[in-house]
């Protein structure tokens, strides 16, 4: 399997009101740095999917309101970006890495990735 790969980050806003007494101060919202990883099942050696235009691609769905932060938790903000790959470049194996200031985060696999 080929895939590309790209990288972006964007200032966001987030909170988690269930958070445990111990890290209670999630409860509030709070700035991160939220840095995205996006791998991409490509077909052939020939730009199938040109990784430049793919980056431009995936932080125009921020800049243009397409997906929010919406205080969401980088595994839905994962999701989000799932949904859209799905819609967009439907049969392709993809990952999908949202992290908090490129420290803690989540990583999201697609459906028979591990075959």
């Amino acid at each position: 399997m080929k895939m590309i790969w790209i990288t972006f980050q964007r200032e966001g806003i987030h909170m988690y009101p269930d958070a445990p007494e111990e890290v209670s101060f999630l409860r509030q919202p709070h700035r991160h740095m939220f840095h995205f990883k996006v791998h991409l099942e490509v077909f052939h050696n020939d730009r199938d999917v040109e990784f430049i235009m793919f980056k431009r691609e995936l932080e125009g769905l921020y800049s243009s309101g397409i997906l929010q932060f919406d205080y969401k938790s980088c595994e839905m903000l994962a999701e989000d970006m799932e949904r859209y790959i799905l819609t967009k470049y439907p049969g392709r194996m993809y990952t999908v890495n949202v992290s908090e200031d490129n420290e803690n985060g989540a990583i999201l696999y697609s459906q028979g990735y591990f075959k």
